[in-house]
This record gives C-alpha cells, sequence and structure tokens, in this order.
C-alpha cells in the first residue's frame, strides 16, 4: 500500500466499528496472515509491520465510542486540490472524493486526449471503451448541440486501488497517521471497501453539433476523466486534525509516487455548526377535522437549520440565487449548479446538482411514477411558481412541484440573464393548490435539499403528511422494495443523494422533463442498476426489486430501454431506432406501447 504509515487493519469493517475489541484482534491477525490479500491492490506494496505495531495503530485509528464524526468532502481539479476549511478540534472521516482531469481538442478522438496530457496521462488506460452516448436536448446559446460520450473498462478503472489520506503541516511533516481508502473494483463490492459509491469513467463533451443527432463537421471538444467515491462505509476510519495541520497530502496507488496537496485552515469558532435538517409545516389550518377540503390553497414554509437546530436563514427569506451561488453563503445552502457544472444520471456528478425542491403528491393510495412530460415553457412562465406535474386524470395522481428559487427565477435567470431574475428574492413559503377533484386520503408534502459547509457536503429531506377529504389515512401501495438487502452498511437511501428514505415521496420531483426525460424513478433506477457492475443480482431477476408480476407488464420504451441497450429489428420497425440510452426514444417513450405482449420477463422470477 502506498503512502507512509497506511495500513490495511483499519479498513477491516471489524475494526471501524466501536467497541468490537474481540474483532480488533481477529482482524489484525487474519490480515497479517493473509498479507491484505483481499484488497489485491495492483502495483502496490504492504510495509512490514509487526503484530503489537499493528494491533496498536488498529486502536489508535478507532473512533472514540460517544464522539460525532463529519464526513469531509474532497476534491482535486487538474492535479490542484480544493482549499478545505474546517472547524478546528473536530473528528472527521472520509465520505467523498471527487477528482476531474480535462484536456481539449478540435478533432473528435475521443478521450485520447488525456491520455497524452494533464492530471491522469500515465494512468493504464488499456482496455478503454465506449460504452453509451447521450445528447443534450437544450440547445446551446449560439443553438448548437452538445452530444456526450461516455467511455469505461480502462484498467485505471476496474482495478482495484487505495487512496490514501495524511495529514501534514507547512513544510509537508505529516501531523497524524495515514488513512488509507480502499475503494474496490468496479465490478464486485467486498466488505472491506470503504465507501459504497465507486463510479470511475470519461466523457467526452462535443459542444457545436448541428443537431441532437448531427455533429458532423465539429470542432469543439471537451475530453475529462471522473473519480467519484462517496458515502462512507459504517464504521469509517475518524481522525482529527492537529493545530499545525496545513494540509491534506492524498495519494492514489495508480499514480505511485505523485501526491495531491489540498490546502486546509482550521476556523476556531465558526458561526454555524456542521449537520443539516429541514422543518416543513403547513401555514395555512386546516378545517375543524383536521382535514383540509378538495380545492383548498394550502400554503407551507420551510426552514433550513444546521445540526444544533439553528436556522440558516432568516424566517420569511431565503438568499437569492446569487447569493448562494457567487456570494460569501457563509451558512452553506445550495441551489440548483448545474449551469455551472452539469450533471449526467449515473455517469456524472449527480450527487452535485443540489437542488432545493418540494413537491406534493397524493393520495398516498394512488402513488406511482408520473409519465406526462413538463415542458421548459411552463418553468419560464413568470405567473406561475408552482408546476402541476400529474393530475388524476392523466396520470392517475395528483403533484405538483416547486424550485427554490422559483423555476421562473432559476432557469429564467439563465435564460434571460439581463432580467435580474437571479438577484430576485425568495420566500421561504409556497402555496399548494389541491384539485377540486382531488380524491380523500393522505398526501405526502416533501422538501429535499442539501448543505455544503466547512468540508461537509450533506443531503437532507423531510416529508409531512396531510389529509385531505378524510380523517382516514391511507397508505402508498409500492410495488417494489425494500432496496436496504444492497442499500445497507452507508449506502441507505437515508444517506446516498438525496437522503430519502421515503420511497412514497419521490414521483413527484420525479417526473420527465422535455430537457431531461430520464426524470421518472423508474427510468433512473433501471439505468442505474443496469450499468452497475457493482449491482450483485442478474440484471434480468426483476424479482430482486420488484415485487409483484403485474408491476412489470407495464411496457413503453422508458421501462425497457432504460435497461435494454437493443431491441429486435421487428421493434425498430415498429417504434423507431433507440434514440437515447435512458429512455429509447423521445417523447413517445412513456406511452404504453401494448397491453397483450410482455405479460412476463425471461428470468424474471415473478
Amino acid at each position: 500500500m502506498s503512502g507512509k504509515g497506511a495500513l490495511c487493519v483499519p479498513s477491516h469493517p471489524s475494526v471501524r466499528i466501536p467497541g468490537r475489541m474481540k474483532g480488533v484482534w481477529l482482524a489484525a491477525l487474519a490480515l497479517l496472515g493473509a498479507g491484505c490479500s483481499e484488497q489485491g491492490v495492483a502495483g502496490t506494496e504492504t510495509p512490514g509491520t509487526s503484530l503489537s505495531q499493528s494491533l496498536s495503530d488498529a486502536e489508535d485509528l478507532r473512533p472514540s465510542p460517544g464522539a460525532s464524526a463529519v464526513g469531509l468532502a474532497l476534491e482535486v481539479e487538474d492535479g490542484a486540490g480544493v482549499p478545505l476549511k474546517v472547524r478546528a478540534g473536530q473528528t472527521f472521516y472520509i465520505n467523498q472524493i471527487d477528482l476531474r482531469a480535462t484536456a481539449t481538442a478540435t478533432k473528435d478522438e475521443g478521450v485520447d486526449g488525456l491520455r497524452k496530457v494533464g492530471d491522469f496521462a500515465k494512468l493504464p488506460w488499456q482496455g478503454l471503451a465506449l460504452v453509451d452516448e447521450e445528447p443534450v436536448l437544450l440547445p446551446n446559446a449560439d443553438k448548437t448541440f452538445t452530444r456526450r460520450r461516455f467511455y469505461r473498462s480502462a484498467k485505471w478503472m476496474e482495478q482495484p486501488s487505495v487512496f490514501t489520506v495524511q495529514p501534514v503541516d507547512a513544510r509537508g511533516r505529516p501531523t497524524g497517521r495515514a488513512i488509507p481508502l480502499h475503494i474496490g473494483k468496479d465490478d464486485q463490492r467486498k466488505s472491506n471497501d470503504d465507501f459504497f459509491i465507486r463510479r470511475l469513467r470519461a466523457i467526452q463533451w462535443t459542444k457545436d453539433c448541428r443537431s441532437v443527432s448531427d455533429c458532423t463537421g465539429a470542432k469543439k471538444f471537451e475530453e475529462e476523466a471522473l473519480v467519484e467515491v462517496r458515502n462512507a462505509r459504517t464504521g469509517a476510519t475518524w481522525f482529527s486534525l492537529s493545530p499545525d495541520t496545513r494540509a491534506l497530502r492524498v495519494s492514489w496507488s495508480v499514480r505511485p509516487g505523485e501526491d495531491y496537496s489540498i490546502p486546509v485552515e482550521q476556523v476556531a469558532r465558526p458561526t454555524y455548526a456542521y449537520g443539516f435538517s429541514i422543518d416543513v409545516k403547513a401555514v395555512t389550518p386546516p378545517r375543524a377535522d383536521g382535514t383540509y377540503a378538495p380545492g383548498a390553497s394550502v400554503t407551507f414554509q420551510l426552514a433550513l437549520r444546521d445540526g444544533a437546530g439553528k436556522r440558516l436563514h432568516p424566517e420569511g427569506s431565503l438568499p437569492s440565487y446569487n447569493e448562494v451561488v457567487f456570494g460569501q453563503n457563509e451558512p452553506g445552502i445550495q441551489y440548483y449548479s448545474a449551469f455551472f457544472d452539469p450533471t449526467t444520471t449515473y455517469y456524472r456528478r449527480k450527487h452535485r446538482e443540489r437542488m432545493l425542491m418540494t413537491q406534493i403528491i397524493g393520495p398516498a393510495q394512488r402513488i406511482q411514477p408520473i409519465r406526462s412530460i413538463i415542458d421548459m415553457p411552463a418553468f419560464l412562465d413568470l405567473s406561475n411558481d408552482v408546476q402541476t406535474v400529474g393530475t388524476l386524470e392523466r396520470d392517475g395522481v395528483f403533484s405538483q412541484f416547486q424550485t427554490f428559487p422559483p423555476a421562473n427565477k432559476l432557469f429564467g435567470g439563465a435564460f434571460y440573464p439581463n432580467e435580474g431574475r437571479w438577484d430576485a428574492p425568495v420566500s421561504d413559503t409556497w402555496t399548494y393548490k389541491l384539485p377540486a377533484n382531488a380524491e380523500p386520503g393522505t398526501y405526502l408534502v416533501t422538501v429535499k435539499g442539501r448543505r455544503v459547509f466547512m468540508g461537509e457536503d450533506i443531503p437532507a429531506s423531510r416529508t409531512i403528511e396531510i389529509q385531505v377529504g378524510t380523517t382516514r389515512h391511507t397508505e402508498p401501495k409500492l410495488t417494489t422494495g425494500p432496496c436496504n438487502s444492497c442499500h445497507s452498511e452507508g449506502g441507505e437511501l437515508s444517506k446516498v443523494l438525496h437522503g430519502n428514505d421515503n420511497r412514497a415521496a419521490c414521483a413527484g420531483c420525479h417526473a420527465p422533463l422535455g430537457f431531461e426525460l430520464e426524470g421518472p424513478i423508474f427510468v433512473r433506477t433501471h439505468f442505474i442498476h443496469s450499468r452497475s457492475d457493482r449491482f450483485d443480482a442478474p440484471k434480468e431477476q426483476c424479482s430482486s426489486c420488484h415485487l409483484t408480476k403485474e408491476s412489470i407488464q407495464r411496457t413503453s420504451q422508458a421501462a425497457c430501454l432504460s435497461c435494454h441497450k437493443s431491441y429486435p429489428e421487428s421493434h425498430v420497425k415498429e417504434f423507431g431506432p433507440i434514440e437515447s440510452m435512458y429512455v429509447g426514444g423521445e417523447r413517445k417513450s412513456f406511452l404504453q406501447c401494448t397491453g397483450s405482449c410482455h405479460k412476463t420477463h425471461p428470468g424474471s422470477g415473478l
């Protein structure tokens, strides 16, 4: 293993969990005997270590019972570490690492430029393959379009590797123990992986295509290689920084001898605490029986707080978009940032999109995916802050959502930069209008967001319920789940992406958008799990997630081609060629293509 003082022992789960001293002994003995063979790290060496030293190091790195640790997000851009400002005296663990290397080109060379210049040029690129392609549906400012091509299978993307994080002083001398972080292999999850999510890939962006399907003659190419590991597994190694620590030296086993340096500034008494929570309440009082009438307008209010319960904004208002994105933003409130750091489902930094958003959906007993497409004009309409995304007549369920700032300011500010929409004040209240024909039942109101504060990058969500037309509580009837057979040990739904483990509270925000058709949660779930080689179950075994035979019988291009990369020639003639890696076609992809075929799925287990 590379990195001064790096140890195999602390990454074993039995060592990392507080209070299991018997596990520490067994882990140390097993790892010494096996030479850390489970890691299988290519091109690294494990320094000789005595049994007593291994046990001592394991004990030193073991978390202290009762302490509270904060997950740090580390970032390196083209070889330069993004500076960290952290609270002095705090206990930490590494929760997220983002690395990015870039190159530009004037001809279509795939991502070959990354092999020749830049931070990743010396990595082993053997085996690289183009695996997916998708256009950006919105045109660029000059009326051209952008195409994205996604590459995987290079040796450095596939093989197991280790990051080592070493605190150092101003002269580069160690100020604490090195923290080894095993990111594992691309195609296999292991008990000693230190992160739940591991995604390594390269992307080519063609910026001047003639149309969404024609990049002939293009001359503006950008290439990037990405490392994304996040969501530390249960029992992550905790550490604190001595007062003389000025940087974190980060080494990666596939780049031996070439360290990154992330500058660190320690702040003794920051204004806010770490942590993030969201409060939501209905401001409009219900009727005497505690219910709201169909057709009623109901106003809600949110409060964003730090981990100590302190408000991150004054009651009654939120900061403007410009204040959050371009101002000091001391509290760490986040708004949608993909204008500047584009995101792509599964392939690129979706955790950094950071949308603050709310939805209502109901009644609970009717909750299901929304397949009606919401177009950009609805987002830009200054007369409506709230978008209606689902209706009972059209979708079988009612749903509305609102972004913060409202979409007409958020997206309108990007489309009309001279109108001052990004400077507009933002309220912490909003109003949903229940339909006059609202079906009685329980309706869910959710707010989700993200906070980035002094090295911590975390999500939060909060769902409350209101009763509409009846005092009887109704329950959602989910046809998939429960997800925790895989999403555990640090990968719980309460921790990944939105920090939301209430799967009934997803469909409203995840409606298909005219400029992002892959919005529905079934599309994203199919796509992510079909592309991930770390998903353990056979891809065709629908019963791994689906609970009923009926739940796999609604056939559409979006349902099928979010998993499958091809379909028979007869289908091409009937339904057209595949135009999207996410949904197959375009707007027609959400229509049910047949009610008579595909009543089962080979190998589904249902």
